[in-house]
């Protein structure tokens, strides 16, 4: 498969969150706008790229036995340096995203991509499929929060896209979330379907 394909792979034919549905605790817990589903998934992007890249590098050092554990370290140190990142830069932002970016560690995309591809293969290949992954997760993340914006105040990343809106309240609480999840998903796989005939 070529490099390109396999950026690609994970903004559509794999996507995480639309085609494999992983990591779907932070994709409806912090997507109640597109700023905060963008950073959430920037922050899942630069941990599966990073981990990625240090897995498939000393995959050949990492005894059998304990190689889930020494992933999930490797995991683990790359999600603190995202954490104190938004920290230091972003305060709001990595208050809005509370908990869920620590929680990145055991996102079941990144430690999946890290046993299933990086540990498997080259080091060019694993960064193709980890951009292509946290791209995907972007998508989506970044799709679903423009929805519940938009719904729930008119707007998206924060412009005025319908004035004088009236706010659907259901789309900041969980339902809303699942309503949004389940039509993108819809859509998502009619136009899969349709792109394959």
């Amino acid at each position: 498969m070529s490099l390109f394909r396999e950026v690609t792979k994970g903004l559509w034919k794999e996507n995480p969150v639309f085609v494999m549905v992983l990591g779907m605790c932070p994709t409806l817990a912090v997507t109640t706008n597109a700023i905060y589903g963008f950073s959430m998934a920037a922050a899942t992007t630069f941990v599966l790229i990073s981990s990625s890249l240090v897995v498939s590098v000393f995959k050949r050092l990492i005894p059998n036995q304990v190689r889930i554990a020494t992933y999930t370290v490797i995991i683990a140190t790359f999600v603190t340096v995202a954490h104190y990142f938004l920290k230091a830069n972003f305060p709001p932002i990595s208050k809005a995203l509370g908990p869920y970016v620590p929680l990145i560690v055991v996102n079941c995309i990144i430690l999946g991509r890290a046993e299933a591809f990086a540990s498997k293969n080259t080091v060019i290949r694993s960064l193709a499929d980890a951009v292509g992954m946290g791209l995907g997760f972007m998508l989506a993340l970044v799709a679903l929060g423009a929805m519940r914006e938009l719904f729930a105040y008119g707007e998206i990343f924060g412009y005025t896209v319908i004035p004088n809106w009236h706010p659907w309240a259901i789309m900041v609480l969980p339902a809303g979330a699942f309503i949004s999840l389940g039509l993108l998903v819809a859509l998502f796989h009619v136009i899969s379907k349709k792109v394959k005939k």
